[in-house]
């Protein structure tokens, strides 16, 4: 009783794991109604996301049909196909590329979704290398290979599971962040459905090294294809020792479940999507503390990307050192992007670090199959804009940031002369206001103001005019007091479309 008094008075939780695992999927009735799709069916909505928007003229009966149902949805991962709608079962033909296949190795070849043609590709080799390390040697091997999350926060994952592992409480989790949903953005989605066993062996081994032994992955409910995928994947694992008591005849124990998504943008951002799992309104918190410090039910947590993820067991196999090798600067490695219709060539490419943006557009993409770029949007839409004349500029971390843009998730959004500049303004910020938590004063009003306005703007081919000042207030204060990216995203943005277009904007304002 004594013991259980000092855990209470240390904030942990002692709910059971199948408690724990209760709450993850229940949604109180009271915040039902803060989620698009709870309980939802997906199938046959059209997408109102950013590459259908810039894709529109190519089918407008489909963006028309987005504009008119009653509940948005902002990305159905189809955006090689834009103006796209979710199918239930089939779905188009997509490229897929990688010149050294660190994460698509085995999708070039087509889906991996049973055990044994994963272990037929070196799958769960990693695994076993890591259970003859200890964890401290494997955080080690992650911080030496350079890794940076490819979510887009760019955070080093090594020091990451570093700080969770240097936790004294016992319990501890890690997170498949599967939320986030950049509209453009494809690669997790697929990496989901047609390569399930190298998240879950990422996740297993990021376990080992941090002492976790609760896994989640946290499901966009976009993608409700992926969750059978993923748990006959979870089934196998288990029925093979890869996952639950003692694996591999080890000491280490580890399981993993799926938690689906309710319709959420915001869910993408650790902290609301922890809060989502716990069952309370989804918004994003201050930091510190940290996650690593006080995360799923109080307990330490590390929340990494399905693609940061996938690299993990590459990185074992084949050492830090060869790994660091790709890429450049402070951007080591690869990074797979999936580029947009508007392209010659779309679908999934993963590229090294340094290339100029420029080969990704002529190289990769086959240039424009309409029309001239106008700009070009990575990470986006909360990203800032790249102009055609910036587009030698190498793609890196510190190098896209340096010219207001952003690597961010990875998808690669091409718009032409059929776009224009005051429209995008009122496609982005009508996308944060409705995806907005609300918690954060200039995102929740802010962006509806930049919205109205510019919807006026749009409909009336600029004969209402508006404060330029106002607007470049507005962006400073998303700057300043926003807690997640999507309120800073959309000052990036506008302050991109300021420095880049301003000359479009000029009839806009007084």
């Amino acid at each position: 009783m004594e013991a259980e008094t000092i855990e209470r008075a240390a904030g942990a939780n002692l709910e059971t794991p199948s408690e724990q695992a209760t709450r993850c999927h229940d949604v109180p009735r009271h915040l039902a109604s803060f989620y698009h799709l709870n309980r939802v069916p997906v199938a046959g909505k059209f997408c109102n996301g950013t590459a259908c928007f810039v894709a529109r003229h190519l089918n407008r009966r489909r963006w028309a049909e987005a504009e008119q149902q009653e509940s948005r949805i902002y990305c159905v991962g189809q955006c090689f196909a834009a103006p796209a709608v979710a199918v239930e079962h089939a779905r188009p033909y997509m490229e897929v590329r990688a010149r050294h296949g660190v994460v698509l190795g085995r999708l070039i070849h087509g889906p991996t979704r049973t055990l044994q043609s994963y272990a037929s590709l070196s799958g769960y080799k990693a695994l076993e290398q890591a259970l003859d390390l200890s964890p401290g040697e494997i955080v080690e091997t992650i911080e030496d290979s350079g890794l940076r999350g490819r979510g887009g926060a760019g955070f080093p994952t090594g020091r990451k599971w570093r700080a969770l592992l240097a936790q004294s409480s016992p319990e501890r989790h890690i997170i498949a962040n599967a939320d986030e949903g950049d509209p453009g953005a494809y690669i997790d989605k697929y990496l989901l459905e047609d390569d399930p066993f190298a998240v879950l062996e990422g996740m297993t081994i990021a376990a080992r090294a941090t002492g976790a032994r609760h896994g989640w992955i946290y499901l966009r409910a976009e993608h409700p294809q992926a969750k059978p995928i993923l748990e006959t994947a979870i089934a196998e694992a288990r029925a093979a020792n890869l996952l639950g008591e003692h694996i591999l005849r080890s000491d280490f124990s580890f399981d993993i479940q799926v938690v689906m998504g309710r319709g959420s943008y915001i869910c993408g951002e650790e902290t609301a999507l922890i809060r989502s799992m716990e069952g309370k309104r989804p918004e994003a918190q201050a930091r510190p503390p940290l996650p690593t410090e006080r995360g799923l039910f109080g307990q330490p947590t590390v929340v990494n990307n399905v693609e940061t993820l996938v690299n993990i067991p590459w990185i074992i196999l084949h050492s830090a050192a060869a790994f660091h090798a790709f890429g450049f600067s402070q951007s080591r490695g690869t990074k797979v992007l999936s580029l947009n219709s508007l392209f010659r060539s779309p679908g999934l490419y993963e590229v090294e670090f340094g290339d100029p943006v420029q080969s990704i557009v002529d190289d990769l993409g086959g240039g424009l199959r309409t029309g001239s770029l106008k700009g070009l949007i990575i990470g986006g839409p909360l990203a800032g804009v790249i102009p055609p004349h910036l587009l030698e500029t190498p793609l890196g971390f510190e190098e896209l940031r340096a010219i207001g843009a952003s690597v961010g998730h990875g998808g690669v959004i091409a718009f032409n002369e059929h776009t224009s500049i005051p429209e995008l303004v009122h496609h982005v910020f009508s996308f944060g206001g409705y995806e907005s938590c609300g918690k954060c004063t200039p995102c929740r009003l802010g962006s509806r103001r930049v919205e109205q306005i510019f919807s006026q703007i749009s409909k009336n081919g600029g004969a209402d005019y508006w404060d330029e000042v106002e607007f470049a207030e507005i962006t400073a204060a998303l700057h300043a007091t926003s807690l997640c990216g999507l309120g800073t995203g959309l000052a990036e943005f506008a302050e991109s479309i300021l420095r880049y277009y301003g000359k479009e904007l000029e009839p806009c304002f007084r």
